[in-house]
């Protein structure tokens, strides 16, 4: 049963899960909580597309390095 529980969720049990989601709810209200989690989400999305395009550029550096080491070897 403890694997099941996310590890960015430490010792918490269900009911303390409940008591957080309660108080977040008490907080910002039923209406703000899909805007938050809309941000959340885009948040995530462009973080993720920031992560991708810094790799590509990586691959394609290795790439240009290895087509050029080449291209010197032949000479």
């Amino acid at each position: 049963m403890l694997s099941l529980i996310p590890l960015f969720l430490g010792g918490l049990r269900g009911s303390e899960i409940i008591i957080i989601a309660l108080v977040i709810l008490l907080l910002f209200g039923g209406r703000k909580i899909p805007e938050l989690m809309r941000g959340l989400g885009k948040g995530v999305r462009s973080f993720r597309q920031g992560m991708k395009e810094v790799n590509d550029e990586i691959n394609s550096d290795s790439s240009d390095e290895v087509s050029a080491k080449n291209s010197s070897e032949k000479r």
